[in-house]
């Protein structure tokens, strides 16, 4: 299993100069930490982001490889989403974040 700053490396090296997501994004690892993503800044620090997505880490690691349905873990309380709207928006450049982070 990864631990944080494995995870924050990976997204950081998987980002590159920029995300592409043109938003920031704060992964809320439900008291394990979290991961801010603005552009090519990838930190550990809690600051607002324009989505938030709360998840533990063991679940973010499932969502990752596939052994989790997002829709699954969503309507089971399992990820939360600050704003469904821009999440769906940004999904594609997520995704594509997360393909280059596993």
């Amino acid at each position: 299993m990864a631990t944080l700053e494995e995870l924050t490396d990976r997204i950081r090296s998987a980002a590159g100069a920029d995300t592409g997501l043109g938003k920031s994004i704060k992964l809320d690892l439900k008291g394990e930490g979290v991961i801010h993503i603005d552009g090519a800044c990838v930190t550990n620090e809690d600051k607002p982001a324009d989505l938030v997505v709360t998840v533990a880490l063991k679940d973010l690691k499932a969502l990752g490889k596939g052994e989790l349905d997002p829709t699954r873990a969503m309507m089971s309380g399992r990820l939360r989403l600050s704003d469904m709207g821009l999440a769906m928006r940004l999904q594609p450049a997520i995704q594509s974040l997360f393909s280059k982070a596993s």
